[in-house]
């Protein structure tokens, strides 16, 4: 087929009794392509001969399409053949059996395999779509596809599912942005406990005054600041103080964190992590996290 012959016409612009009369009893295909708009078929007579393309728009004249099908299979052997294309040909699958039209199915894999073979040239279209369907199915290449409703359970069954692969993705996407923060800020976490661990995600928990983001920030800084020398002292005593609870301790932290960046931020001061823990208040720190220590061994 030339290029040329793709050149499609709307559907009501064609008359199927006219078609019908002009072959009588000849075998025909329809090839559908199936759109989200638009919908294209091809007729395939038996000995080889094509009609052009029909513009279909989906699903306002689907309609028009399904009547002028059902002047054309009168007395002859009729074939309409589509790829599954999600839900959009689906309308018109219910609408073709309503009128007890069967159709048929052409694998994917084998239309996108028989593009080339189809006119030597691989590029693929609407048109040329429709057309390597009709000739596959013209071939025997098509399977009966019937239209057949659900029950209520698997109805039911298939909403619970989709349901949960829906919640499932979505917990994989921050499950992953989740292991890429830990692994720049918090690298140890993911040695010790798992992602889905119900205690470091209790870890993580804050309160959830403020901005959600700033206080994300200030938690992996303080988590990083906690590892250094005086800053762990600190935080050994206040986690001591509080019974083991190092959420307290943390958050204790991110505050005097904020206040010095604010310092930094207005004044311009140069930021030391030292001056968040005053001397007295280190020595002290370090005072309590001893006695702590002693009293538990």
């Amino acid at each position: 087929m030339r290029r040329k012959a793709y050149g499609g016409i709307a559907v009501n612009r064609v008359c199927g009794r006219k078609l019908a009369e002009a072959r009588p009893g000849e075998a025909v295909v329809v090839g559908m392509d199936i759109g989200k708009f638009e919908l294209r078929a091809m007729c395939r007579w038996a000995n080889g001969d094509w009609e052009r393309p029909w513009r279909v728009h989906n699903p306002s004249q689907l309609g028009e399409l399904v009547a002028v099908l059902e002047e054309l299979r009168q007395g002859r052997k009729f074939v309409v053949a589509m790829e599954p294309s999600g839900t959009y040909g689906d309308a018109l699958r219910q609408a073709l059996q309503d009128v007890e039209i069967e159709v048929y199915r052409v694998s994917p894999k084998a239309a996108h395999d028989y593009a080339e073979v189809f006119d030597g040239v691989p590029s693929q279209h609407d048109g040329k779509d429709a057309a390597v369907v009709a000739e596959l199915a013209a071939y025997g290449k098509a399977q009966v596809w019937r239209n057949e409703a659900a029950s209520d359970w698997q109805q039911e069954l298939s909403y619970w599912v989709d349901w949960l692969e829906g919640h499932r993705r979505t917990l994989q996407m921050w499950v992953s942005r989740l292991e890429a923060l830990l692994a720049r800020h918090w690298p140890e976490a993911t040695r010790i406990l798992k992602l889905s661990s119900a205690t470091l995600l209790r870890a993580l928990c804050i309160s959830k005054r403020g901005q959600a983001r700033a206080r994300q920030w200030l938690y992996f800084a303080a988590l990083r600041l906690v590892r250094k020398a005086g800053v762990q002292q600190w935080y050994q005593a206040k986690k001591a103080k509080d019974g083991q609870q190092a959420k307290g301790a943390l958050v204790a932290i991110m505050r005097r964190l904020a206040l010095g960046l604010y310092q930094v931020a207005v004044h311009g001061e140069v930021f030391d992590a030292r001056r968040l823990f005053p001397g007295e208040a280190l020595q002290r720190a370090a005072a309590t996290a001893k006695t702590a220590s002693s009293r538990r061994g």
